[in-house]
């Protein structure tokens, strides 16, 4: 491999250079920032809101509901088509997703074919969306027609709906207040939305959950309400309720005087007359003449005002109103007139939607966070530098600055994508600096070792970095694979880990063939030496021979017993799963003065009939944690819960975490992570049976599988919660497995090609002596790395440490106990030697 070309090394630097313009604006405070010309970069990393403090919820958009209201309009549909062709029908009504009528004239039933084609045939739905059939017609049975909707229609519906209160839901946020609100789509029927900063999150799921379908409607005095309610309302009118208890029924005409599109601005305010809350609406032009219309014909009577399907208010009509402007008077709250008047104003939602997801975080939580991972990351980073350092003198000098560029790589990376920073993302940052050690010190023994053989400085450095490279990358895109199956898989957090751990491979392999080479280049022409420095103190396992696979028997079977044991246990206990899988709630709370009284919250919570509620310390002695599971009604129950919980520890406790996942979005995540887990092994392992035989690959997954088990052997043993977070450590497990095991691997394929008729058991423990000092810095660098994390790390990311240090410690001894012994055992030696005899008769 050629040295660096001098316009080669210009370019790392710049590189370089930028990488630290781009990211110096983080360690700035915001005044100097906000004094520097425009011209100068002052963007900053966006933090996520469980770092920043803040809201994400996830709506879903009922699709029952949009089925609904399209078979209303196409019965609608229907019966106009009837009356155009002058067919008389009886009995026509829509129920579920069918509509049936009876024609009088029973000879004219094949004609409906032909009637109903403009409604049954192919609509161009603009939007960019595909035509579809939104009806078909299913025929005549004994005098009943069927038409049925079109699961492509109600999709299609669904979509434009989901696109609709996209943009409802956004005018509601400005309208609020609220700064650089973020929404997005996540499936077919579900809207992400992210509030950043300190917002009351029960207000916000107000606003974003009220449907907003307001109307004035006129009171149909052709019956009584009794005789509606026992028999049936008189065409074209319909009994509505109040939301009162009692609630109290009116019967009302369907069609509305005005509806919410009829109104151009609504101001909540006070009656001077009486105090009460009221909202002040005017109508726009159309809308007020329509008003004045009813108005003028109900003069005298009372109007029913209708807010998604409740009456709220049936104020007299004393008169006319021709001004186009309303008081609307109801039994409402100041923060409810707030609201109400809020909705109109931004419009009414297309359908209804449902709180399927939440998860808030207070900016004190937030902050927190923050300065207990960085403390984390700090101390982690001291401990690896010194390590390196001592191990490696000069060199390590070199490693430690290529790790420091390295996070400053990630951040620019981060900051000017404004990709957000979260706190697994922290997590992923620390976790990197541990792994990058990894390529540093492949590139070092392999420095060594050519200086083993009798090379010169220069020629070392070269021939160093050219035979390290294959296995440097193979060991590091496995880990990508699972990164990126993360990012297209992932959500929330997960996504977060998975940003940072994608970016910091990227930016590891940079550092590594070019940053790391490009010094060592510039110290070797600045101080020209023959040999490498002293102070390389690895040298120490050069001698070591020892005979792993003579234990491969008694190892082998001991860990195929634990591992057959952890699937009895997994069996018969199962695991904690978290209420990511599971549903349920998660409430931190934190003692306004004083500490928090475990007992007494118990207590309280027990009085509101929640179910099965556990109340727990957390972190210091002021936090407790609530875990509600989940409850029968879907999500509109588990919010109820958090709602009583609120209200009964509002007054003693501050919320800093709420965590809310409805059963639907718990199937959701299940259905994700597994299929994650299983592309991301199926797609490492079919890269690895690409670059090796495929006694490799099924070495790989022997020794993956065997890591996978034992690690979900800890939750089952130790109880600890199985979440989202769980499912992002375990494919880093997967990926770091992998990676240690590739290396062993491509160390024994070039034994195999070095020393063919070397004994397989031999070549193998000669393979993992050679590389016995990588894996035993690695993993002694990696798990510093994630016992910085468990120590100084928040309550929230320790878990994950753990189980991460656990994983690091079963996946180095895999690499060497599992890995080694399962090529032997599939005989991977005759192999070789059979293709070798094939080729060499052809």
């Amino acid at each position: 491999m050629p040295q660096t070309s001098r316009w080669g090394t210009v370019l790392v630097w710049l590189v370089v250079l930028a990488s630290l313009v781009v990211a110096l604006p983080n360690v700035l405070p915001r005044s100097l920032l906000d004094s520097l010309p425009d011209w100068v970069p002052a963007r900053q990393v966006a933090l996520g809101l469980d770092l920043s403090g803040g809201s994400r919820i996830v709506l879903k958009v009922e699709r029952d509901d949009v089925a609904r209201t399209r078979l209303q309009a196409a019965t609608d549909a229907v019966a106009a088509q009837l009356r155009n062709a002058n067919l008389a029908y009886t009995d026509l009504s829509g129920t579920g997703e069918d509509i049936t009528f009876s024609l009088q004239d029973t000879a004219r039933e094949a004609t409906l074919p032909q009637v109903l084609a403009p409604l049954t045939g192919v609509v161009d739905r603009g939007r960019g969306g595909k035509a579809v059939s939104e009806l078909r017609f299913l025929g005549t049975t004994d005098g009943q027609s069927r038409v049925a909707l079109t699961p492509e229609g109600i999709d299609a519906r669904l979509a434009d709906a989901v696109a609709d209160s996209i943009g409802v839901l956004e005018r509601r946020l400005v309208e609020l207040g609220v700064a650089a609100p973020r929404l997005g789509r996540q499936g077919a029927d579900r809207i992400v939305v992210q509030v950043p900063g300190l917002y009351d999150s029960e207000q916000l799921k107000t606003v974003l959950g009220q449907g907003g379908a307001f109307s004035f409607r006129i009171v149909d005095m052709s019956t009584t309400v009794e005789q509606a309610v026992t028999g049936s309302p008189p065409a074209g009118s319909e009994v509505l309720y109040s939301a009162e208890d009692p609630p109290v029924a009116t019967l009302v005409r369907r069609q509305p005087a005005v509806t919410t599109a009829d109104i151009a601005d609504a101001t909540a305010t006070t009656d001077t007359q009486n105090d009460a809350p009221v909202v002040d609406l005017v109508f726009t032009e159309d809308g007020a003449r329509r008003f004045a219309e009813a108005t003028k014909a109900v003069a005298g009577t009372t109007m029913a005002v209708v807010l998604d399907g409740s009456v709220i208010a049936t104020p007299l009509i004393r008169e006319a109103v021709t001004d186009g402007r309303m008081r609307l008077v109801a039994d409402m709250t100041p923060e409810g007139a707030q609201d109400l008047a809020l909705v109109l104003r931004a419009g009414a939602l297309p359908a209804s939607i449902s709180v399927a997801e939440e998860r808030t975080i207070g900016a004190g939580r937030g902050s927190d966070s923050i300065e207990s991972m960085l403390v984390a990351g700090a101390v982690g980073t001291v401990i690896i530098i010194a390590f390196m350092v001592g191990f490696y003198g000069r060199f390590g000098v070199v490693a430690s600055i290529a790790v420091v560029l390295n996070v400053v790589m990630i951040v620019a990376v981060l900051t000017a994508t404004g990709l957000p920073l979260t706190l697994p993302g922290l997590a992923g940052i620390v976790l990197t600096i541990g792994m990058a050690v990894d390529s540093n010190v492949l590139i070092f023994e392999r420095f060594r070792e050519e200086a083993a053989a009798g090379r010169d400085f220069r020629q070392a450095i070269q021939l160093g970095f050219a035979r390290a490279f294959g296995a440097i990358v193979d060991a590091n895109i496995t880990t990508l694979i699972a990164a990126i199956i993360l990012l297209y898989l992932g959500s929330g957090a997960i996504r977060g880990f998975a940003v940072t751990l994608a970016i910091g491979i990227v930016t590891t392999l940079f550092t590594a063939f070019t940053l790391t080479r490009v010094m060592l280049e510039a110290w070797q022409r600045r101080r020209p030496r023959k040999r490498l420095p002293r102070g390389i103190k690895t040298a120490m396992f050069d001698h070591l021979s020892f005979r792993f696979m003579a234990a491969r028997r008694y190892v082998f079977s001991v860990t195929a017993a634990l591992s057959i044991l952890t699937v009895v246990l997994f069996g018969l206990f199962g695991i904690n799963l978290g209420i990511d899988f599971s549903g349920g709630s998660v409430i931190e709370v934190q003692a306004r003065e004083g500490n928090a009284n475990i007992g007494d919250i118990r207590a309280r919570l027990d009085q509101l009939n929640l179910g099965d509620i556990s109340v727990e310390p957390y972190g210091s002695p002021r936090d407790a944690v609530i875990r509600v599971q989940s409850r029968d009604g879907g999500e509109n129950a588990e919010q109820t819960a958090v709602i009583l919980i609120r209200d009964e520890l509002d007054s003693a406790y501050e919320l800093r975490r709420v965590e809310v996942v409805g059963p639907t979005v718990s199937e959701t995540l299940t259905r994700s992570a597994s299929i994650g887990v299983a592309i991301s092994l199926l797609g490492i392992l079919l890269y690895i049976w690409a670059r090796y035989e495929w006694q490799f690959a099924a070495g790989a997954i022997v020794a993956t599988l065997h890591d996978v088990i034992l690690t979900i052997g800890l939750f089952v043993v130790t109880g600890m919660e199985f979440n989202l977070t769980s499912v992002a450590a375990l494919l880093t497990i997967v990926g770091y497995s992998l990676n240690d095991t590739v290396i062993v691997y491509d160390r024994i394929r070039e034994n195999l090609n070095r020393f063919p008729r070397m004994p397989l058991p031999i070549l193998i423990d000669t393979a993992i002596n050679q590389t016995l000092s990588r894996t035993v810095l690695t993993g002694a660098t990696t798990l510093l790395a994630l016992a910085a994390l468990s120590l100084f790390g928040s309550d929230t990311i320790r878990p994950f440490a753990v189980v991460l240090m656990f994983g690091v410690a079963v996946a180095t001894f895999s690499s060497i106990y599992v890995a080694g012994p399962v090529l032997i055992l599939f005989r991977l030696k005759r192999a070789r030697a059979r293709a070798r005899d094939m080729q060499g008769a052809a």
